[in-house]
């Protein structure tokens, strides 16, 4: 059983002041404050950004050298590749630099790689194909920086290089960049880069450029704001922290999806039953996100382009259908492998620090799902590996407290190939040395049990005395919710529960009639198994509880409730 740990945030600011200021609540000023928003500029921005605060383009490097560039190829009629990525921020850069090439008349085709076949990025087979189908320049999105060889066998080949890619840049011993020799390297991380936000997607980066272009050829900037939905969804899908540009971009997107002209994305939006005008980041994250994964997960991402690419409603009813019927084999599939991997974990690893479980069944692209799983439910490091060609292949979710990219670097001589970050990382091996790697990254760890705890971040110690429409109404400002904005969480202590009952046809409800020592009473909802809940309670009557308030709307009634997200029965 994971250990569970309640955490007051207490950051401090001049919260009655900022109130004032910002004509907002000392609660709501705190929460902006809890989520490192700090000063009146930055404040202003997060309550009131719009399309217009969005940086500068040309502040990225090589910007400019990119769209002179493409203006040249353009006005020759030279043909133009773009190479994507296979996840939904690599779908959404290709659509958007394909549309920003056809809007100004390019001759402009595009390539995304297999993830089983082709593996990340651009390779060797794609380059020369495009060599032998004659294309003069290639254009990279959401991938490039690392494909230093690639890219100079391209260029080698007689062809011109734009980079385009958010990627973290390799480094040599002086602690230089390491670039492709591209005619052009387009990304935030250069440390020659005065962006001011570096954290930014593919996607972002290629609306970027498109505004650039669009710029240079005097096309009305409105067809790129018209297009911001798709560096929304890149954003949300690639699970880039909600602050600065990306929130501004994220909520001024999720506007236009409410009124999007795009048949496919209407079609994947009508058919998860969604309400077009209330679509939040969350929708975008765990519903519509993964239905456009699901192409390069399961078959070919080229499944989610076409649906964006769709023009008429029949053919994009069709993929839409195609992708929610993938997504839902998907969710399958990952249930199952989660199921037997916590299994293995219980069963063999109870004590290991970092969890190494071998699925060789599991399909590759659902390792990282489930390790993420698998993470969340033992609060440790988790590395799942499944059966491939060349051996074994898997990926691994790590804790803030381990850098799973430096714990493969100290065992690098077990592994044919790696790649990643401190969160999340990738990895291939002899199936032979899977047992080394797990024992060696555990006698490596330098991890406690006080790591393994669950910390749950509370906003504010509220009473729900002073929960209030106009107060629920005001923290609808604060969204979109998020990676980095994530929902404001309050909390009170020793409710009484005056009665609760399981509700819904999978007993996945519980309702509750709470009230404080005061007397002050509270309807309260709390999602999840309903049955268990019942058990623990065994006729305990008050509970601590974390909580956002919310209205419940019934009948043309409106009351104010609680959605509990954690709970504690008091003896």
């Amino acid at each position: 059983m994971v250990k569970t740990q309640w955490m007051l945030q207490t950051k401090r600011a001049d919260f009655d002041g900022i109130g004032k200021q910002f004509s907002i609540s000392p609660v709501t000023a705190r929460i902006i404050r809890n989520r490192d928003v700090i000063g009146e500029e930055a404040v202003n921005r997060y309550l009131n950004g719009t399309i217009a605060d969005l940086y500068d383009p040309f502040l990225l490097p090589d910007m400019e050298k990119a769209v002179e560039i493409l203006k040249d190829k353009i006005q020759k009629g030279a043909r133009i590749r773009i190479v994507g990525d296979y996840d939904i921020d690599g779908v959404c850069s290709t659509y958007i630099l394909l549309c920003a090439l056809r809007e100004a008349g390019a001759r402009g085709d595009y390539e995304i790689p297999d993830r089983i076949k082709d593996g990340y990025g651009i390779n060797e087979a794609i380059i020369r194909a495009a060599a032998k189908d004659g294309i003069d320049t290639i254009l990279t999105c959401d991938n490039g920086i690392a494909a230093l060889e690639q890219i100079a066998l391209a260029k080698d080949l007689g062809m011109t290089v734009i980079v385009t890619d958010h990627h973290d840049i390799q480094k040599n011993e002086a602690g230089e960049d390491i670039l492709p020799p591209a005619d052009a390297v387009v990304n935030p991380k250069r440390q020659d880069s005065r962006y001011p936000y570096p954290e930014i997607c593919g996607g972002m980066v290629a609306y970027k450029l498109m505004k650039a272009l669009y710029g240079s050829l005097g096309i009305s900037l409105k067809k790129w704001e018209d297009m911001l939905e798709f560096a929304a969804i890149a954003t949300v899908g690639d699970v880039m922290k909600l602050q600065d540009e990306n929130r501004i971009a994220v909520k001024e997107g999720l506007k236009r999806i409410a009124k999007t002209k795009n048949p496919g994305l209407k079609s994947l939006i009508e058919k998860n039953n969604l309400d077009p005008a209330a679509i939040t980041a969350y929708h975008i994250g765990f519903v519509i996100g993964p239905c456009l994964n699901a192409g390069g997960r399961l078959q070919t991402a080229k499944l989610a382009l076409k649906l964006l690419l769709a023009e008429d409603r029949e053919e994009a009813d069709r993929l839409a259908g195609e992708l929610k019927e993938l997504n839902e084999q998907r969710k399958d599939m990952t249930l199952k492998n989660t199921q037997e991997a916590a299994k293995i974990a219980e069963e063999r690893y109870q004590q290991d620090k970092v969890l190494v479980v071998f699925l060789p069944q599991c399909h590759e692209s659902l390792a990282g799902i489930v390790a993420g799983r698998l993470r969340e439910q033992f609060q440790k490091p988790a590395f799942v590996l499944t059966k491939s060609e060349e051996g074994a292949k898997g990926s691994g979710r790590s804790i803030e407290s381990y850098h799973m990219f430096q714990g493969l670097t100290e065992v690098k001589d077990l592994l044919t190939k790696f790649g990643g970050h401190p969160m999340a990382a990738g990895l291939s091996l002899p199936e032979e040395n899977i047992e080394e790697l797990r024992r060696r990254l555990n006698a490596n760890a330098r991890l406690t049990e006080d790591d393994f705890v669950r910390r749950v971040w509370i906003d504010v110690a509220m009473p729900l005395e002073y929960i209030s429409e106009p107060l629920i109404e005001e923290l609808q400002k604060l969204e979109p919710f998020g990676n980095g904005n994530e929902k404001p969480q309050f909390a009170q202590k020793n409710l009484a529960i005056r009665s609760a009952r399981v509700i819904g046809r999978n007993r996945n409800a519980i309702r509750l009639s709470l009230a404080t020592e005061k007397g002050f009473p509270m309807e309260a909802m709390v999602f999840g198994d309903g049955d268990a809940f019942m058990e623990e309670r065994q006729g305990r009557g008050h509970m601590d509880a974390v909580y956002y308030p919310t209205v419940n709307e019934y009948n043309g009634n409106r009351t104010l409730q609680i959605v509990i997200r954690e709970y504690r029965f008091l003896p």
